[in-house]
């Protein structure tokens, strides 16, 4: 997960994982716990616990979590849809940008102040040192280990339909220019970051 302190000292968690109270400790000190992140369908899975710990954070979700936790079983509640029409109230510091395809949007977000880019899952990058030997062949041959990921084969291709779409978007995350990009799955980016991002996207050519 990342998480923004805001300039109003509210903190903004995209993805938020495993709430122990060792992060609930971390977190107290950073400061109050106001909006909850889902940028996509898969990224969902402990919201229940954190807005159970956090009823007055705000809850963010892309298209689809909602319906894509009932078939799991996990009720989700929803306080704002992040909808690409749609004003939030961090806009000022975070930047958005939705990439649509046939099975799932993904939100990725620019935090402006920072130069960061936050991706969820169009780009993962595994450590092959951090993962089981036998997994580092699948991995690679879906396109996401490191030092060269990207998304992986299966999910690049339900976005194939919208390239036409998706490179006009692709070029949105390049004039923003980030310095650095944070992945949910894998190493950092923080060399030559716009250089990562041409490379990580040129499925879309």
């Amino acid at each position: 997960m990342t998480v923004i302190r805001l300039n109003t000292g509210q903190l903004w968690c995209h993805s938020p994982t495993l709430l122990t109270p060792a992060l609930q400790a971390q977190l107290k000190d950073l400061g109050a716990v106001t909006h909850l992140i889902a940028p996509n369908k898969l990224h969902y899975v402990h919201l229940p616990d954190w807005k159970k710990n956090y009823p007055y954070a705000t809850t963010w979700a892309a298209a689809g979590v909602v319906e894509r936790a009932a078939k799991h079983g996990i009720s989700i509640e929803v306080d704002a849809p992040l909808a690409e029409s749609e004003p939030v109230p961090w806009g000022d510091e975070i930047e958005r940008c939705h990439f649509r395809g046939q099975f799932m949007e993904e939100v990725i977000f620019f935090h402006r102040p920072s130069q960061t880019l936050i991706v969820t899952d169009l780009i993962e990058n595994f450590e092959p040192n951090r993962v089981p030997p036998w997994l580092r062949i699948p991995l690679k041959l879906a396109g996401n280990l490191a030092p060269h990921g990207k998304a992986p084969l299966d999910l690049r291709l339900t976005f194939f339909r919208n390239k036409p779409e998706l490179r006009q978007k692709r070029q949105q995350l390049l004039d923003w220019r980030p310095q650095r990009i944070i992945l949910a799955h894998g190493a950092i980016i923080e060399d030559d970051a716009v250089r990562e991002l041409e490379r990580a996207f040129r499925w879309l050519d």
